[in-house]
């Protein structure tokens, strides 16, 4: 009999990935967004979870608008803290495995060497702190759950910075980006198939999931338009040139030591990901 897999934030870029492959591996999907089911109501959560009664949980649906969520953090914290709890309750009632998915946005960014699952977390703004709230929730509450932590996702659906880049590319001779932030790029499909890996098991705890590698911002751009022969000028730029109202952390890759330790598959590289997303998806973005 197929497992059930009951996914929140359906409708956003990575929920939409998540759906079409679990559906591809013959499990049995309940996809809602925020229309089916609000996640900030405690007793739909409870009702809905309890009526199809779901093996897995997959918690993707978050308030992810970073700047703004500076200027109305009760509803970051909300959605993102005690949204993440009534999943966390309403999953654990009925027993199933519960993967909620975070972000390095819990880190400052001071450091200079890759984060690690057991790195402190001290997170900049009200988004990364939401986060990390809605990650708390999740160790206090379930008794079988993975937390996720990914960087810089880009996908087929909805809207991110590499489709940004590519609109631009066709729009200007010259553009820039900021140099002095670094992280990891990590493709939604490569994202959703180590999560489906992950929640096979029964190796419970904290992931760094991303594209192996890091860049800054600026040669992310360089590498996308490289990919697509797209002519135009990139120039590198500081933070300070561009302020934002939320404070990005400087640097922010992962070091993927669950995945290594618990014996899971390394994700490839960001700039192979990111070949394969442009030759596939180029002609057809969403």
């Amino acid at each position: 009999m197929s497992q059930k897999v009951l996914i929140t934030g359906a409708n956003g870029q990575l929920g939409k990935e998540l759906v079409e492959l679990f559906s591809e591996k013959d499990f049995d999907v309940y996809g809602f967004g925020r229309d089916k089911m609000d996640i900030t109501n405690q007793e739909q959560v409870q009702e809905i979870m309890s009526t199809i009664n779901p093996d897995i949980v997959i918690h993707s649906a978050a308030h992810t608008k970073v700047d703004l969520a500076e200027s109305e953090p009760e509803q970051a914290f909300l959605i993102n803290g005690y949204g993440t709890r009534n999943v966390a309750v309403a999953a654990e009632r009925i027993g199933a495995k519960l993967v909620y998915v975070s972000t390095d946005y819990v880190f400052d960014g001071t450091g200079n060497t890759p984060y690690n699952e057991f790195a402190p977390t001290s997170p900049l703004g009200v988004y990364g702190k939401s986060k990390l709230a809605g990650e708390q929730f999740v160790r206090d509450l379930h008794s079988k759950f993975f937390v996720v932590r990914t960087s810089w996702v880009y996908g087929k659906h909805g809207a991110n910075f590499v489709k940004t880049m590519l609109k631009l590319g066709k729009e200007r001779k010259e553009l820039s980006v900021v140099s002095d932030q670094i992280g990891c790029p990590t493709y939604t499909l490569d994202l959703a198939n180590s999560i489906l890996e992950i929640v096979a098991s029964e190796k419970y705890g904290i992931y760094h999931v991303s594209n192996s590698g890091s860049c800054s911002w600026y040669e992310f751009a360089k590498a996308i338009f490289e990919e697509t022969g797209i002519d135009i000028q990139v120039n590198p730029c500081t933070t300070e040139e561009f302020p934002r109202p939320a404070a990005r952390p400087a640097y922010s890759v992962f070091k993927h030591m669950s995945l290594q330790l618990n014996g899971f598959q390394q994700p490839r590289t960001w700039r192979d990901g990111l070949s394969h997303f442009l030759s596939e998806q180029t002609q057809n973005i969403k």
